[in-house]
């Protein structure tokens, strides 16, 4: 084996760049391990845990680009190298005429003083620096990165509030403005309901349900995962909610959040019932659900908030496909497994659709666990276990600290498919696959040999494991949603309609108790 390593001097790409770049050269002929990364030290960390961290990488300063490969032979390294930077020509190529390159925001406002807004993605260590740059220069932010501390979050967010602009985040993964989706987002119609999120892939579903539908969205405005913790109060979703309201274009508002903090809570919708336009709130686990009063409609999932604000758009319900749970496929799929097959185990990219399966679960068993429980005694202490039911987000910082988010390289979940297909007590596996911008180029064809071969372990072993999947996607995204359908549906795969399907067909399948 051979490692070959490359430190490229003063040479910036940002971090989704660099993950793709990196998921790619994963996929070439004789490599073991191939990592292209900016030399910051979260990344050192990295290369050390993979024993790959040398002296001249130790030296490196944050803005070296590091290019390590570790492969077959020295030649076979020069080979990779060369696809690596061939890579770095095609990202340029592909990046349109188009576009200028500046070397600080501050030079970018002063070419193009008409720009309204940034997006930054950078590492966490110097992303709070370089949105409040943005912010002075009156330019809204969308800021992707993560691993910024809450107080510098509090502080931007004061900043933006104070000029009326937006601070989408930090870990902020999706945005459509204006009908353009920044970052993770799917091909959605424009229309006339805005949606503003505490949560990427929540967002997202809500948008591609509405599409669905039949209706459109007229702007999706996230906010980041902590804007309605106590810290922070929901400064930016009471913001959003005071632009959309004033917005001509939007009719209804939809909110889509994880449980926030109770006083937090109160403050959001208090705003929101001061809004001319009615609201749909959708706080995922929020228990019990409160009644609907003064143009205030509350949800239990995303399907259920989608659809109440397509119907008050205009829509007719009786006009759309609502994909009603099948009732005799659940007591095919009991009939299947074992008695000791009572366990579901989540697999999921997006936090809020591992959310939404979770609580569904949690509304039927008492010994659910994840690595987001909001009950710390079913947080899990050993990333590696599964235990009982168990739902893991792999795009949680847990997972992507210094790699890829597993909607772009699913190394990490194919690893964790078939050690749970292993699991004699496994029941179910779930999967949500996500297409769109951002997301990897063909999300279920880079899963489907690993799905087989879990399904094969099973069956070797005398068990039958059912795979329930979930393409979270447009009839307008690239791939074409059909056909990653059918590729699950041919390899076995049972398809669930929607995230919240996902959730209730994954917690009946395993029920022991009476029929459906």
């Amino acid at each position: 084996m051979s490692i070959k390593v490359v430190i490229k001097k003063n040479t910036y790409f940002d971090s989704v760049s660099l993950m793709s770049i990196s998921t790619k050269a994963n996929q070439l002929d004789n490599v073991e391990q191939a990592f292209v990364a900016m030399a910051t030290e979260m990344n050192k960390g990295v290369l050390k845990n993979l024993g790959l961290l040398n002296a001249e990488l130790e030296d490196a300063k944050n803005g070296d680009l590091m290019i390590v490969i570790k492969g077959a032979s020295d030649e076979a390294n020069e080979i990779t190298l060369a696809a690596i930077e061939a890579l770095f020509v095609k990202k340029n190529q592909n990046s349109g005429q188009h576009e200028a390159k500046y070397a600080t925001i501050n030079s970018a406002k002063s070419h193009i003083p008409e720009a309204n807004l940034a997006v930054i993605s950078v590492n966490g260590q110097f992303a709070a620096r370089e949105a409040r740059i943005a912010l002075e220069n009156d330019l809204n932010v969308m800021l992707f990165s993560d691993n910024v501390s809450i107080e510098d979050e509090l502080s931007l967010k004061q900043l933006a509030s104070q000029k009326g602009l937006l601070m989408m985040g930090p870990d902020c993964g999706t945005a459509i403005i204006n009908g353009t989706a920044l970052c993770f987002g799917n091909s959605v119609r424009q229309g006339n309901i805005g949606i503003i999120g505490a949560s990427g892939t929540g967002s997202q579903e809500l948008s591609v349900r509405i599409h669905e539908f039949g209706a459109g969205v007229s702007q999706l405005i996230g906010t980041g995962g902590r804007d309605l913790s106590e810290k922070i109060g929901g400064i930016m979703m009471i913001d959003a909610l005071k632009m959309l309201d004033a917005d001509d274009n939007t009719k209804v508002i939809v909110l889509i959040s994880k449980p926030p903090a109770a006083m937090v809570a109160k403050k959001v919708l208090e705003q929101a019932e001061k809004c001319h336009k009615p609201v749909v709130v959708c706080f995922l686990g929020s228990q019990p659900l409160p009644e609907d009063k003064s143009g205030l409609i509350f949800a239990q999932g995303t399907k259920e908030a989608a659809l109440k604000a397509v119907l008050l758009t205009g829509i007719r319900q009786e006009d759309l496909d609502l994909h009603p749970l099948n009732l005799p496929l659940i007591d095919e799929v009991r009939a299947l497994l074992k008695p000791e097959q009572k366990y579901i185990r989540g697999l999921f990219c997006g936090g809020t659709l591992c959310d939404e399966a979770m609580f569904s679960a949690l509304e039927k068993y008492d010994d659910v666990y994840s690595n987001i429980q909001p009950n710390p005694d079913f947080r899990l202490k050993d990333l590696n276990k599964s235990i009982a039911h168990t739902f893991l987000d792999f795009g949680d910082d847990d997972f992507t600290n210094g790699k890829p988010h597993p909607m772009i390289d699913p190394t990490n979940r194919i690893e964790r498919l078939l050690q749970e297909a292993r699991d004699p007590e496994v029941g179910v596996i779930m999967m949500d696959f996500i297409l769109g911008f951002g997301s990897h180029e063909d999300p279920v064809g880079v899963m489907i040999d690993a799905i087989k071969e879990a399904k094969n372990i099973a069956q070797q072993d005398g068990r039958e494991l059912v795979i329930l999947g979930y393409v979270l996607g447009t009839d307008q995204d690239t791939p074409s949603m059909d056909a990653q359908v059918k590729m699950l549906t041919d390899a076995g795969v049972i398809w669930a309609s929607s995230s919240t399907n996902t959730g209730l067909l994954g917690r009946e399948f395993v029920w022991k108790g009476e029929k459906a």
